[in-house]
This record gives C-alpha cells, structure tokens and sequence, in this order.
C-alpha cells in the first residue's frame, strides 16, 4: 500500500465527537480544536460506530442521548470489543441522577460529565484522557529500561548517551514508549507516526525502523525492538 507523505499528527490527537445537537457540537468542535486536537464529528450512534470501525480515534467525547443508537449502546459496544475497549469515553448527558451516572460509568465511560456543563472544565477532562493514553501529546517524558524520551525538549536518552534521531524516528519512539509491549502493525504505524489519510509505501516504515534501531543500538548496545513475524514491530 502507499501513502502520501505529510506532517505527522504526533501532537495532534484525534477525538470522535458524537453528539445530534448542531449548536452543541459546534461550539464543542471549535472548543477541541482550539486545544490541538484532530476532530472528527457524528451526529448519531449508529455513524459513530462505522466511523470508530473505519478510523479508530484516540478518545471519543460522546452524547447519552441520540438517535438510532444511544450513546450508552455505543459504549457499551465499543467497551466489548478489544480492539476499541482501550478508546476513552467521556459521556454527555442531562441525565443527573447518581443511578445514571453509576450506569455510565459501569457500562465502560471513562468519565461522566453533566450537561450543561463547564466548556473549561469539559476541556480539563479531555486532556486529563488524552494525558493517559497519549502521554508524549501533554509532554510527560517516556521511559523504558534505559531509554528516556522528552516530547518537550526533543531529546532522546539511552543510559547517558544523547541520541540523534530525525523526526520520523523520534515519532517512531514516542509511539512504541507509548504502548511498550504492543504489537503495530505497518498500518497502525502509519496512522499513528505518519497520520490517516496519509500515503506512503508501508515499505517505508521498515526503512524508519531500521535507522531507529541503528541509533538505539549505537555503542553495541542491544537492540531494544522486536519483529514479529507477519505482524509488525514491538518494543521490548
């Protein structure tokens, strides 16, 4: 497959934005985008899910009450599923009763907030999510074994080594950091250093990982990276 090269969207995390209301999900959307993220918006559960199947994003801001399908279904569904259980749900409801709330949050949401709600306070939360899962987005330095990495500074440390790494490859690192352990997938790895709706040879994330791997190994050190055979690229 190739895609076309562009600016990697390393601090520029992606949220779903469901919710049937056009004046609320404007002023949310304007909200979100002026705090850096990448938003892509829904008006109903039943789009939100095929838009969750087709590009999965990194939090979903998602309204209780919509039609088609209720945003409790929709996390529900996605909370059922392994490959989008990890996605953070804020739910949106008017719904104040502490029982509504507990069946939120026991259906998977990872955090309930109450309409009408603060945008100030609503935007805190997003990024306290994001912070979780997309910690080199809020700047939180990564660490693995000997390897340190600082989204603020730029600058990639194994034990007392100062690392020289292009940006390709520090987007690289960020991203296994992020989920050491986890598997990618070439695809994955696109989407996640490269950017969605971007085009490049999956053949080049090979080439990335090579030179990636020559600096982490500089001075004989071992080779931190795994291969996994017909599936992709892990750290550690």
């Amino acid at each position: 497959m190739t895609r076309l090269a562009g600016k990697s969207p390393l601090h520029h995390p992606r949220v779903l934005l469901v919710e049937d209301e056009p004046s609320q999900r404007e002023v949310l959307a304007y909200n979100l985008e002026a705090e850096g993220f990448d938003v892509i918006q829904s008006d109903n559960g039943e789009d939100a899910l095929l838009l969750v199947d087709e590009d999965a994003p990194d939090m979903i801001i998602l309204d209780w009450m919509m039609p088609k399908v209720s945003g409790i279904e929709v996390c529900r569904r996605l909370k059922m599923r392994p490959e989008t259980r990890g996605i953070p749900v804020i739910m949106l409801s008017a719904r104040a009763e502490e029982v509504d709330r507990v069946r939120g949050l026991e259906t998977g949401a990872d955090d309930y907030v109450i309409k009408p709600y603060s945008m100030v306070e609503l935007m805190a939360r997003a990024r306290a999510q994001i912070r979780r899962v997309r910690p080199s987005t809020a700047g939180v330095v990564l660490e693995w074994g000997d390897i340190r990495l600082d989204p603020e500074t730029h600058r990639v440390f194994r034990g007392d080594g100062v690392l020289k790494l292009g940006p390709t490859e520090f987007r690289l690192l960020a991203a296994f950091l992020e989920k050491t352990g986890k598997v990618w997938s070439r695809e994955q790895l696109l989407d996640r250093v490269w950017g969605r709706d971007i085009y490049v040879d999956t053949r080049t994330v090979d080439v990335h990982v090579g030179r990636l791997r020559k600096a982490l190994m500089q001075d004989g050190l071992p080779d931190p990276i795994r291969t996994v055979r017909g599936a992709g690229y892990a750290l550690g």
